[in-house]
């Protein structure tokens, strides 16, 4: 990804999670957001993604809704975002990136994963408008 892509969207983000409400930011402190450029192939066959900018995000976890004691000894809880499914679903038809459209996908991308660690399903969250 080219270095000017990558400071866009990172002062984008920067932007976004300053708007976020204290719970969510509190959230992010136990389950921490990893930001990546685009999905392993690994991640891409286990989601059955066909372009890497097909995923704008992932959680990787047992939502809380799914545990119990029997869940010790698990990887923690994290979500990651996808900066090249996140840009794409910002670009305009002329191909430039729209900021304001930019910062709306990152936070649908963050809530609808940290949607997912509380349980929330893919219909669930399309109802909430986050999907």
């Amino acid at each position: 990804m080219k270095p000017e892509l990558r400071e866009l969207f990172d002062q984008q983000l920067e932007q976004a999670m300053a708007e976020l409400p204290p719970q969510l930011k509190d959230l992010v402190d136990k389950v921490p957001l990893v930001v990546e450029d685009y999905p392993s192939r690994y991640i891409m066959r286990k989601t059955r993604v066909r372009h890497r900018s097909d995923l704008c995000g992932l959680y990787t976890g047992i939502p809380i809704t799914d545990r119990s004691i029997d869940h010790w000894g698990v990887p923690s809880d994290v979500v990651t975002i996808y900066r090249l499914g996140i840009l794409s679903q910002a670009r305009l038809p002329a191909g430039r990136i729209d900021l304001q459209e930019l910062r709306k996908q990152i936070r649908i991308t963050i809530l609808h994963e940290y949607g997912h660690h509380h349980g929330l399903t893919e219909s669930e969250l399309r109802e909430l408008g986050y999907g």
